[in-house]
């Protein structure tokens, strides 16, 4: 596909990756073929860009474009594949910059690209530039503090060389549905979820126009956030992009097909994007089963990939 102008004047959303923590390919199915695998495989013969089974870290880039024509580029999560993401998908779409950051929470998946945010801020060898806003709760501050000092801190210790580091401006959201805060112009509602019993994650309510939920890390739905996110409750979504791991069975912290479906049924969205799976899906073929389920159900539902860009009115 050759590059293209995409960047008019509407919005849209761009699916930087739609797999698991550890993406697809499943790097045993390669070094290890011993068990079958359909999916994998095709990472050895099919460009990346030409596969849709090849799958980077959960993340989208929300493309705004306001009514003064002027684009904000707001990302959400910046996980283990993002430097791929970049070079793949913001040279595709012309993307020129990130205007500013959210962050669902703090594993491994959605946060250990953030040292690679340089890569897409202008170059200063004395880290001179405006600050990139990056929205995350405190607990997740916490945690990155520690896996990230060195973004963190704001100056430079006695003795120490000055080295070149993404700038980023911490800025702390709260954890409910009732705050919401404004990213580069766009109102985001937090939606939290329980990403397994003891761990609470965020996916995020947005547009004016057009209601989207984004969710990507989910096990259960607290009843104050089904609520907001409802037909039945604060009003029906027009998009909802929704976990799912795997195929068949359950997961003590994602929701599987089966959930994934069930919740797709109770909250009853204009249509549904499915994100987060592992090679267990072959997106062709579980497509297709899954246009049979929408046209039962009548909520249309299908598998994301990386790449797919929808054009929005936010």
């Amino acid at each position: 596909m050759a590059a293209e102008d995409h960047n008019g004047g509407r919005s849209a959303l761009i699916f930087l990756g739609t797999g698991c923590s550890s993406a697809v390919p499943n790097a045993m199915c390669l070094i290890q073929p011993s068990n079958p695998c359909d999916v994998c495989p095709q990472a050895l013969s099919t460009p990346p860009d030409q596969n849709p089974n090849y799958r980077c870290n959960t993340s989208l880039l929300i493309d705004y474009c306001p009514s003064d024509g002027k684009h904000c580029y707001i990302l959400i999560d910046v996980g283990k594949t993002f430097r791929e993401q970049v070079i793949r998908w913001f040279t595709r779409y012309k993307i020129p910059r990130i205007d500013s950051i959210i962050l669902t929470h703090e594993h491994a998946d959605a946060v250990l690209g953030l040292d690679d945010i340089r890569a897409v801020q202008p170059h200063s060898p004395t880290n001179d530039i405006d600050p990139t806003p990056i929205y995350l709760t405190q607990y997740a501050m916490e945690s990155i503090a520690e896996k990230f000092s060195y973004l963190v801190k704001k100056k430079v210790e006695e003795g120490k060389e000055l080295r070149r580091v993404a700038q980023l401006d911490w800025r702390i959201i709260e954890e409910n549905c009732e705050t919401s805060f404004v990213a580069s112009g766009l109102q985001f509602i937090p939606l939290p979820v329980m990403h397994g019993e003891d761990y609470v994650c965020l996916g995020y309510l947005f547009g004016e126009r057009c209601r989207i939920a984004y969710i990507s890390d989910v096990s259960r739905f607290p009843a104050s956030t089904e609520h907001v996110i409802s037909k039945d409750g604060a009003g029906q979504l027009d998009l909802l992009i929704l976990d799912t791991l795997y195929k068949t069975g359950s997961h003590n912290v994602h929701l599987c097909l089966p959930q994934t479906l069930e919740a797709v049924k109770r909250i009853c969205p204009k249509q549904a994007l499915l994100i987060g799976m592992t090679h267990q899906f072959d997106h062709h073929k579980d497509n297709k089963f899954l246009t049979e389920w929408s046209e039962r159900e009548g909520i249309p539902v299908q598998l994301a990939h990386d790449g797919l860009r929808i054009p929005m009115d936010l």
